[in-house]
């Protein structure tokens, strides 16, 4: 008989053990076994399925036994665990047979015990068997919600943390991978962000300081100038991986908002990336576009640092990236004056350029591609990408109507730019500075005060002074609607 009162079908059959403390605490079982049968747990449970006539023993060894019953549960209070150590009474016989199934069965994940008291101490009522092993806490109305949804998952075996899939091996940990050893050093720095510990500024220093110094092994050596190119599209490509751990740093950083001094940290870091824009002191003989991967690897970093500030609202220290000018450490070099705007961090690359006209891919912006190619799995949206360049751009800009010059020379080129047809709104950012408020805390990312200090800018454009970013016979002419700039500060 007790063999036909087992369900069958898919839905998990569960025995539960406990002791006849009290009728409330009798109550307080059986309730949990109505709920469980409410979420589709086929519960076998004494007050249920034991009759008149029945043998309670063998009912008892028949529930732990048999391997019809998928999971069991050890309802424990004080009494519990007393009678289990004592192994008196039905409690202390479930216990000699569920001791022996549990040290003696490789598949311990049949049984787990449900606390349903605590001591004074708060530690669980526990039988002397079962002290080493996980249990579900029910003990209290605070935590009785997360420990019935654990128990569920328990007993479904759907946890809540799954391993995932193996993937394949990440390519850069190939014999011929460039390895500059920052692992660590992010990890440690990750920590510090997330949990506020006082050694952050130092983690994030030193792990800056080892990428920045790594980036030296990227440095590219060719035989071939004719596949420059192709040494180039490898080589940022195996940047990748640092590149993820970096843009990380720079999301981390954007969402905790918890590190005194982070502006000059990341200040101090771009700086230190300027030397590999240009050949080194030692080198005499150079083609314009042998730094062209550092070159594209820096301003990738600087708009990823730059769009995920924004995208975290973090703008006071975007304004110091974009208004704190950076040092040249030997500008003779490259004939330009020691200190430069972020603009230095933006530049041409004619490999680029070779490389469309080589293969015939045809594209307006291959440098525009690569980026947006690059964007998946960065956790950072191309919109939000674009949104910065398109920033730091007005920004340059701006920046550029205070010459007195007839024509003026502007650096920041907003590559991503080339895919704003996609655009029919303006960018979020403008969107929400319809605010008064809100336009008053982005507005020093742009050094103005209020929205007609843009109308230089819009001069600039129309009489020619400026010219606008062009791909093919394709210009950028949206400005105004990309920047909601008739909406700006309009509304409380």
């Amino acid at each position: 008989m007790l063999n036909e009162e087992i369900n069958n079908n898919e839905n998990p059959n569960l025995f539960i053990s406990y002791s006849w403390t009290s009728p409330d605490h009798e109550e307080w079982v059986l309730n949990l076994a109505e709920e469980l049968v409410n979420a589709g747990v086929d519960v076998i449970l004494d007050k249920w399925n034991l009759r008149e006539g029945n043998d309670a023993y063998a009912f008892m060894e028949k529930m732990v036994t048999d391997d019809k019953i998928d999971k069991v549960i050890l309802v424990c209070d004080k009494e519990y665990a007393e009678k289990a150590d004592d192994r008196s009474g039905g409690v202390g016989t479930e216990t000699q047979i569920i001791s022996q199934e549990i040290y003696e069965k490789e598949d311990q994940n049949k049984f787990v015990a449900v606390v349903k008291e605590k001591n004074e101490e708060g530690a669980a009522y526990l039988p002397t068997y079962y002290k080493s092993r996980i249990y579900i806490d029910l003990s209290s109305e605070e935590v009785y919600a997360e420990g019935f949804e654990k128990l569920l998952r328990w007993i479904y075996d759907e946890p809540l943390h799954k391993k995932p899939e193996l993937g394949e091996k990440p390519a850069f940990l190939d014999d011929d991978s460039i390895s500059i050893g920052t692992s660590y050093k992010f990890k440690r720095a990750i920590n510090g962000i997330k949990k506020g510990k006082n050694f952050v500024n130092g983690a994030l220093t030193e792990y800056f300081n080892t990428l920045s110094g790594g980036l030296e092994k990227f440095r590219i050596e060719y035989e071939d100038k004719n596949k420059f190119d192709e040494k180039l599209i490898e080589n940022i490509n195996s940047f990748i991986p640092y590149r993820n751990e970096a843009i990380e740093i720079f999301i981390a950083i954007g969402q905790y908002k918890n590190i005194q001094g982070i502006e000059i940290i990341l200040h101090d870091f771009f700086e230190s990336l300027i030397s590999y824009l240009s050949k080194p002191k030692e080198v005499r003989l150079y083609r314009e576009w042998d730094f062209d991967n550092f070159k594209f690897i820096v301003q990738e970093l600087f708009l990823y640092c730059i769009s995920s500030l924004i995208k975290h609202e973090y703008f006071k220290v975007v304004f110091h990236l974009l208004n704190k000018r950076y040092y040249i450490e030997d500008p003779q070099v490259n004939g330009m004056e020691s200190m430069q705007s972020f603009n230095i961090f933006n530049n041409h690359l004619p490999s680029l350029k070779y490389r469309n006209d080589r293969l015939n891919l045809r594209r307006l912006s291959l440098h525009g591609d690569l980026l947006k190619e690059r964007c998946k799995g960065t956790g950072i949206k191309f919109n939000d990408v674009m949104q910065a360049d398109f920033i730091l751009y007005l920004r340059d800009s701006l920046d550029a109507t205070k010459s007195d010059k007839e024509f003026i020379y502007r650096k920041w080129y907003p590559h991503t730019l080339v895919f704003n047809r996609h655009q029919r709104n303006s960018f979020v950012l403008f969107a929400r500075a319809e605010s008064k408020h809100y336009f008053n805390k982005i507005k020093n990312i742009f050094n103005i005060n209020q929205p007609k200090d843009f109308e230089p800018l819009f001069k600039a454009f129309e009489e020619g002074k400026i010219k606008l970013p062009s791909w093919g016979f394709r210009t950028l002419s949206s400005i105004r609607k990309l920047m909601s700039y008739d909406k700006l500060a309009t509304r409380e």
